[in-house]
């Protein structure tokens, strides 16, 4: 089983111009696992989607891939210039 980090960079990767900026930050509490996603920002359209869509069937998809290992996951995506660079 493919580990939800791994799941949600080679997703994203997939579908960006620049697959070698793609970051993502693991943090683990309470609440469960907390996936900060980081993309160069002429692909945040890309990741986004229209309306939101494709954000929202990543965050989907990570939560399936996280529920085979029994934990709650949930994905952050970082705006261009905010967190890691």
């Amino acid at each position: 089983m493919i580990e939800p980090k791994e799941y949600l960079e080679f997703i994203v990767k997939g579908i960006v111009d620049h697959p070698e900026d793609v970051k993502v930050e693991k943090k683990i509490d309470e609440m469960g696992v907390l996936l900060i996603l980081s993309v160069n920002k002429e692909d945040m359209g890309q990741v986004i989607g229209k309306q939101g869509s494709t954000a929202k069937a990543m965050r989907t998809l990570a939560r399936v891939n996280g529920m085979k290992s029994q934990a709650r996951v949930n994905v952050k995506i970082n705006e261009p210039g905010e967190g890691m660079e």
